[in-house]
């Protein structure tokens, strides 16, 4: 049964507060590798049948009207897993 993943996140020109405090923790623990931290979310929709040019419209619809907030978020990805 194929999976389409939707990745979301938060608006480039944004704050992050999240992904601000991960930076914060990291920093505390000594890991000074990583320059920022974005956190986002994913969503798993597991289709039933064939993913086709139809579904995946679909979903770029849904994306775009339910999985994401337009003023802040941006659906950033949208990928077939077998």
């Amino acid at each position: 049964m194929p999976t389409i993943v939707v990745d979301v996140m938060p608006k480039a020109e944004l704050l992050d507060p999240q992904g601000k405090a991960v930076a914060g923790a990291l920093s505390r623990l000594g890991v000074d590798t990583f320059a920022s931290v974005r956190i986002g979310k994913r969503f798993e929709l597991q289709v039933d049948g064939e993913v086709d040019d139809a579904t995946l419209a679909q979903v770029r619809q849904i994306a775009d009207d339910i999985l994401s907030n337009a003023v802040i978020e941006d659906v950033v990805g949208i990928e077939v897993v077998e």
